[in-house]
């Protein structure tokens, strides 16, 4: 058992060690262009799987009205997604293309109308774009994409009043984020 464990902190060790010679594996960023979008919170973290894919992971929370009291315009969300990034030359530099799984929380009103709809949004999106390297750490990734898939929603007459005007259940297909994120790469 104890010749096991000597192994196993060996191995850890010189993995540990060659990891920085094996290039930068990790990356987080931040899309500039959400805080834009009603000020939407977001973060991304990716990782690096073989030369040419990352995995990534994204969180995106926005929990802010703006406008006068009865006249708030708002787009409030929670969103999370996973998915994996093809990078032709290698990771973390020039072109790539997107896919991901996503699930959104949603609650908008539509320009200044008292009808607020509320729901939730299950699907998949695909993107492309290309990522500068600003320096040895530094990326500027810019892209687009579209996403689409299914959708529980509620349409209430107002925000804080509750009365329900309609339930229901729809397929959807939006245009996904614009992506002007700044990446820090490990």
């Amino acid at each position: 058992m104890g010749n096991k464990l000597i192994f196993a902190a060996v191995a850890a060790l010189l993995m540990a060690a060659a990891l920085p010679a094996a290039g930068q594996n990790v990356g987080i960023a931040t899309n500039l262009a959400d805080y834009v979008s009603y000020g939407t919170l977001n973060i991304s973290a990716s990782m690096a799987s073989s030369p040419h894919w990352t995995l990534e992971a994204q969180a995106k929370y926005n929990p802010f009205t703006f406008g006068a009291p009865g006249e708030e315009d708002f787009s409030r969300r929670r969103q999370f997604s996973a998915g994996s990034r093809y990078w032709p030359w290698h990771v973390f530099s020039g072109w790539w293309l997107s896919g991901s799984l996503r699930y959104q929380e949603f609650s908008r009103t539509a320009d200044g109308s008292p009808v607020t709809t509320e729901g939730d949004r299950f699907g998949g999106s695909i993107g492309a774009g290309y990522s500068y390297m600003l320096g040895k750490h530094f990326n500027l990734d810019l892209g687009m994409g579209v996403w689409g898939g299914y959708q529980l929603y509620t349409d209430y007459s107002c925000a804080v009043c509750g009365d329900v005007l309609s339930r229901g259940a729809k397929y959807f297909f939006l245009p996904d984020e614009f992506v002007v994120a700044l990446s820090y790469i490990f």
